[in-house]
């Protein structure tokens, strides 16, 4: 199955970014990818009000999602995104969705908000309270987290219980000291922990660091972006993953309880 992360600099106007959306997923879909994953609460940002995606917020329904069903109506592609939902008097739930076939098909709240690194999402954004499903993308089994996730190996783990071999990630990790190391270093630990395929899509621009990544069952990075607007592809393969799996077994089904260490080390 092919895949695809895109990355884009989220701008203030809710309309850009739809249409850059759709441009990505147009893309995506000639390239012949099943999948797509987008970056994080990308519906509007401005540097100089940091509640401006909460204060932007749209319901599942709104405009901005009615015109990338619109686009997802016309191909295969499996596109998912976050972005924010009004939860009550300016608040929001950080909403993963999933789109295919001009349909909502999967949604998840993101239950780890980023409180942390002098920021703090809880503020203006409520934490969602269920783990996130599991879903079917062209045969492979496909589980759902959002940036913070990451930090908490507890959540890939679930999900790899539940039968997730590809773990999708949209994000927008903040720019400071190491984190572009943290980013690199907890992805590679996220693919390991499970020995799941990692599909992880970063905003790109002044306060974000892009740095998308596509990361095989064994922590290895095979196809990367930069700092600057891009979309990346990787050709990801079942039999590979049981292959791996197979020799490694912390990464079985039921050894995943017994956290052994792996064969190819």
């Amino acid at each position: 199955m092919r895949v695809a992360a895109g990355q884009f600099i989220v701008t203030p106007v809710w309309q850009t970014n739809a249409h850059t959306c759709v441009a990505m997923m147009q893309q995506a879909a000639r390239e012949g990818a099943a999948l797509l994953v987008l970056p994080e609460a990308l519906l509007a940002r401005d540097d100089n009000d940091p509640d401006l995606s909460v204060k932007s917020a749209q319901t599942l329904d709104g405009a901005f999602l009615q015109l990338l069903l619109a686009e997802s109506a016309r191909n295969g592609l499996t596109t998912i995104l976050t972005l924010h939902v009004p939860s009550g008097e300016g608040r929001a739930t950080n909403t993963l969705v999933v789109l295919r076939e001009g349909k909502i098909i999967a949604h998840y709240h993101k239950l780890h908000l980023y409180d942390a690194f002098a920021m703090q999402e809880s503020r203006r954004v409520d934490p969602g309270r269920q783990i996130p499903p599991v879903i079917d993308v062209a045969g492979f089994r496909v589980g759902l987290m959002t940036c913070y996730d990451l930090r908490f190996p507890e959540l890939a783990l679930s999900l790899a219980l539940n039968g997730a071999q590809l773990l999708v990630l949209p994000t927008a990790w903040v720019k400071g000291p190491q984190k572009e190391h943290h980013w690199a270093t907890l992805l590679a630990a996220r693919a390991l922990d499970t020995t799941c395929y990692v599909v992880a899509a970063g905003e790109c621009g002044t306060r974000n660091i892009g740095q998308s990544r596509i990361i095989d069952p064994l922590g290895t990075t095979v196809a990367g972006a930069g700092s600057e607007p891009q979309l990346i592809y990787a050709d990801i393969s079942a039999d590979y993953l049981t292959r791996v799996r197979e020799r490694c077994r912390c990464c079985r089904t039921d050894g995943l309880r017994h956290r052994n260490y792996c064969d190819v080390f």
